[in-house]
């Protein structure tokens, strides 16, 4: 049952194993050693280690190798048996050995003990919930709901962080009863009980003071070995193209590497002011790809569905259509597809970053006594104005008035304080009200060891962000298409070395991404590199108003479920309105609501 809610994940294959002590099964995916021996469970050193794994391990040849050196015999070409033998030989310290995206299971039946682990920045995912003593797994949530082994009692203060957020931050799910492993996690459960260990993080405190020549030369090398590494495939192998700077460097760094066109892939918009087609086209034709393309809009109101019932939790990024719809195409050329994911949110490449940037330094330049007893009560004043200007300056003043966390909490929000007031019914507001969502964003942001504000808000977005929303959205839509995909720039060894350039390096004065930027001058023409940038979303106010208005009139106006019983629906009904007459756009809020009720049809059908 637990495997067939997953078919999707991993429709090449299936096994199970199961004992007095445990039951493993798996789906797979094809990509390395193709034949019967890459099946799981597999096992190892005479049936004593026995695996389940999601994800590849991009340096399992070099291991490979080095465990041989050391005795090691292997029956397959597989990197599971590589992950197998190293942790024969390291244990739990096997995991600073791998370069890759993982999540895994280990029984050891001589200790009867398990082992679980999840990559540094999670890219893989790994469910669990704990049941007398005992603990079950999956890769979604979905497959333990439909084991019977979670059940559907929300929690409500997941609920909160997910219209705070657009998704459900880690080690929380939706559900009370059930948990994610944090990336860089690992979770062991033996006679002695059940413990979860961070392995790995990443510091700031330390910076490299190379010439800045030397820092592009040093990150060159990276970006080019870790994307030949994630090349390494027994499937067709391609990309998304968005036309945007970090997906064309990869291109760029694939052409490099490949001795035939690189298979490329973009999705369009109707509407100009989203559409980066015409971009992409450009550099498919300057690295001379194999480039194929199409437009999102006539596919959205009869999918929007079953986009969502692929998700494990409720999860809002719009930008999870388009990533659905460049899946699905990439799917019917390639198996494995490479990505720009993680240049923003390591390179800081956001506007939020820079004026972010803008507003801490406004921050030090004020004396904290007059930002917090004066700043509060001007913002209510400028806030209620008419004129936009104004309330805009009632907005920066109220986040100045606020510690440096607070306010990227609350520049980052999908929701104010004012609108949960409206929004939660007085039994949820009850519920909640010794719970904030910025806890997550604080927590988080006090954790860094970086010295300066960029470094620190960049860490929470690591820790946050960037694990909760981008790769949970590539990871849900690629597997929906069956479709492997690898990020060159999520590489670890990048992630730490770009922690060690300084921040005057990322954002250099106004430009945002700067040292990337350069890196990809070496490779990528002007009109790339200098436009705007306008990223993977799509244009939700209209839709809500158009393509998707029949449903989500259905949905969250005449037949609501799940949404009714937590939220007040005259303030879901006067949004809509307002939204529909241009009054204000609530695009955001409502379309949560609509993933919200969609999700939970699918979840509890």
């Amino acid at each position: 049952m637990m495997a067939d809610a997953m078919i999707h994940r991993g429709p090449d294959a299936c096994g199970t194993h199961l004992t007095d002590e445990i039951g493993l099964t798996h789906r797979r995916l094809s990509i390395i050693d193709l034949s019967d021996s890459g099946t799981q469970p597999m096992h190892f050193k005479g049936g004593q280690y026995s695996i389940v794994f999601n994800g590849e391990i991009y340096n399992y040849l070099e291991l490979r190798e080095k465990l041989q050196l050391a005795g090691y015999d292997f029956a397959t070409d597989t990197d599971t048996e590589v992950i197998l033998a190293a942790y024969d030989c390291h244990g739990a310290d096997s995991l600073n050995y791998l370069n890759g995206m993982f999540a895994f299971a280990i029984w050891d039946s001589e200790h009867s003990r398990l082992f679980i682990a999840r990559d540094r920045l999670g890219k893989k995912p790994l469910y669990y919930t704990l049941i007398d003593g005992d603990v079950a797994f999956a890769s979604e949530l979905k497959a333990l709901v439909a084991a019977g082994l979670v059940e559907r009692r929300v929690r409500v203060d997941a609920l909160y962080d997910y219209l705070a957020y657009q998704y459900v931050p880690d080690p929380k799910t939706i559900f009370e009863n059930a948990y994610k492993l944090r990336p860089g996690e690992y979770l062991t459960i033996d006679k002695s009980g059940v413990e979860t260990r961070q392995w790995w993080d990443v510091s700031f405190a330390e910076q490299d003071y190379y010439s800045e020549e030397g820092h592009i030369d040093a990150l060159s090398e990276l970006v080019q070995d870790s994307t030949a590494r994630r090349m390494i495939a027994d499937v067709p192998l391609g990309a998304f193209l968005s036309g945007g700077v970090d997906s064309s460097g990869i291109v760029a760094a694939m052409a490099m590497s490949s001795d035939r066109p690189v298979t490329t892939c973009t999705i369009g918009f109707r509407d100009k002011q989203y559409d980066e087609s015409a971009h992409a086209r450009i550099v498919a034709r300057l690295f001379k790809t194999d480039h194929h393309e199409e437009t999102v809009e006539a596919n959205v109101q009869n999918n929007v569905e079953d986009i969502i019932g692929f998700l494990d939790e409720p999860f809002a990024d719009p930008s999870l259509i388009p990533t659905y719809f460049v899946a699905q195409l990439a799917k019917k050329h390639v198996t494995v597809a490479l990505a720009g994911d993680g240049g923003d949110e390591v390179f800081a490449g956001y506007s939020k970053y820079a004026a972010d940037a803008l507003e801490h330094r406004l921050r030090k330049l004020v004396p904290k006594p007059l930002r917090k007893s004066l700043f509060p009560h001007l913002s209510r004043v400028l806030s209620a104005s008419r004129r936009h200007f104004l309330r805009r300056l009632g907005n920066l003043l109220a986040s100045l008035a606020l510690s440096p966390a607070e306010a990227f909490y609350r520049s980052n929000t999908q929701m104010t304080n004012e609108q949960w007031g409206e929004l939660a019914r007085p039994e949820l507001l009850d519920l909640t009200k010794d719970y904030h969502p910025s806890k997550i964003t604080i927590e988080a942001y006090e954790r860094c060891d970086g010295k300066d504000h960029l470094s620190r808000i960049l860490y929470t977005d690591l820790k946050t962000w960037l694990p909760g929303d981008i790769l949970v959205k590539v990871d849900r839509m690629s597997m929906a298409n069956s479709l492997e995909v690898r990020a060159p720039l999520l590489d670890y060894r990048l992630i730490e070395a770009a922690a060690r350039i300084p921040s005057r390096l990322k954002l250099h004065g106004k430009e945002k991404k700067y040292i990337l930027r350069q890196l990809f001058r070496r490779s990528l023409p002007k009109e790339i590199l200098d436009r705007p940038k306008m990223g993977f979303s799509p244009p939700m106010a209209s839709w809500l108003r158009s393509e998707l208005k029949p449903i989500a009139e259905k949905n969250l106006l005449e037949s609501p479920i799940l949404i009714s019983q937590y939220f007040c629906m005259h303030t879901v009904a006067r949004w809509w309105n307002e939204h529909q007459s241009g009054v204000r756009d609530h695009s955001q809020l409502l379309w949560s609501l609509l993933v919200l009720e969609i999700w939970w049809g699918t979840i509890s059908s």
